[in-house]
This record gives C-alpha cells, sequence and structure tokens, in this order.
C-alpha cells in the first residue's frame, strides 16, 4: 500500500488541466472516501479544518480547490468568484476529484459520499446527479449556485439535507421544494432537515456571524453518521 501524508496538498487531473485539492487521511492510514466541496470563500483554512474533522472520523477526505488557489475576502467578492465559475468546469473538476479519490490505496470504499457547503451543497447534488451510483451519500448543507440541478432523474446516492429555517438565500420554502423534487424524480433515500437557524449555520468562521454551535453540532453529527452508514 501506498502511504499518504496525514494532512498534504495534492494535485489530480481535471480534463487536460491539473486541478488542486486538500487531503486528509485519518491515523490508521485508510477508510471510505468523501469528497467535501467548499463554500464560495474557497478553500480556506476553515475547509481544510472542516476536512481534518472528518479524517479523524475515519474519513479519507478531499476538498478540491474550485478557484484554484483563490480566496475571497468578503461577501461581495465571494459572489463574484462563485458566478465566475463556470459550471461544467466545476463538473470536470469533480469528476476528476472522484476519480483520483477512488484511484486512492487509502480509500477502502467502492463508493464516494460528498458533503458541501453553501456553493459546495448545491455542487455536491450536482455531483450526485452525474455520476450515478459511484456517489452512494449525497450531504448539501444549505446549497446554493449554478451547481443546484434542475433534474434528480441520475441521484443514486441516499440524500441528506440541512437548510436553515431563517436562511434568505435558499429559503426553507425552496428547499422544501427540492426536497419533493429529489424524491419524486430519483427514487432515492431521502432525508432533509430544518433548524432555527440562517445561512452557514455551521461555518464557525462565517464573517457574517450566522454560526449557531447547537445546530452545526447536531447536523455535522448527523451527516456523518449517514456517511459511515452509506459509503462502503
Amino acid at each position: 500500500m501506498v502511504e499518504q501524508a496525514p494532512h498534504q496538498n495534492v494535485t489530480f487531473p481535471s480534463g487536460e488541466r491539473e486541478a488542486y485539492g486538500y487531503l486528509a487521511v485519518p491515523e490508521s492510514g485508510s477508510g471510505p472516501g468523501i469528497i467535501l466541496i467548499q463554500e464560495w470563500w474557497g478553500l480556506v483554512d476553515h475547509i481544510k479544518d472542516v476536512a481534518d474533522r472528518f479524517a479523524a472520523e475515519g474519513f479519507v477526505v478531499l476538498a478540491p480547490d474550485l478557484y484554484g488557489g483563490r480566496v475571497a475576502h468578503d461577501g461581495e467578492e465571494a459572489a463574484e468568484m462563485m458566478a465566475a465559475l463556470p459550471e461544467a468546469e466545476a463538473a470536470t473538476m469533480l469528476a476528476g476529484a472522484l476519480d483520483y479519490l477512488l484511484g486512492l490505496d487509502a480509500v477502502t470504499s467502492r463508493t464516494v459520499g460528498a458533503i458541501g457547503f453553501c456553493m459546495g451543497g448545491g455542487f455536491v447534488l450536482a455531483l450526485a446527479a452525474q455520476q450515478g451510483e459511484r456517489v452512494s451519500a449525497a450531504v448539501p448543507f444549505y446549497g446554493v449556485g449554478q451547481g443546484v440541478p434542475s433534474s434528480y432523474a441520475g441521484v443514486r446516492a441516499a440524500i441528506q439535507g440541512h437548510y436553515g429555517k431563517n436562511d434568505t438565500l435558499y429559503s426553507v420554502d425552496k428547499a422544501k421544494e427540492q426536497e419533493q423534487q429529489i424524491r419524486e424524480e430519483s427514487g432515492a433515500d431521502v432525508e432533509f432537515f430544518y433548524y432555527d437557524a440562517a445561512h452557514a449555520f455551521a461555518n464557525d468562521e462565517n464573517p457574517a456571524g450566522n454560526y449557531n454551535a447547537d445546530a452545526a453540532a447536531l447536523a455535522l453529527s448527523r451527516a456523518t453518521e449517514f456517511l459511515r452508514r452509506h459509503v462502503a
């Protein structure tokens, strides 16, 4: 077996280009594979910390860098960077990340799980719709942006969603409509949870101050057990 460093920056093919990411491996040296998709801020220290936390739970975690090393410093810049990211480019990169992750000796699962926040939550659903049975569990946290699919017919993953009742970027009504649409179009195992919280409630470094410790702890605990149950 090729040993992986516990935490390292990695490169992987993305179409005809090279993409970058952050890889976190558990102390055991192996485990089920998870793709962690960034918020609109970029691959910031917070996302790397989330990757490390899931690695501590026994997962091999790859967080692709969708912005190629750039990070946003305020909400306006983040919105501009998200809007400038072509959906097709992100889809190609995430497909490459999935291939790379499944090719690692450290990954013990035949499928991957995907978890993402904000913009990343939308792309989690896109990845599940595009990759079919290769993604066995998808966990969007308050997913927004160009990655949110118009159709979920290709989804084969079990879906667990986490949304805030006070989210002004993606309303609870939209989230409930999405939950029903996924269930009807895919026939997948779907469960959504709704919290008395605002958008980005799980980000303890959120500049907007929307972090809700109780909701975050409950949601991340549910997500961890869900991924452990479905990724094999």
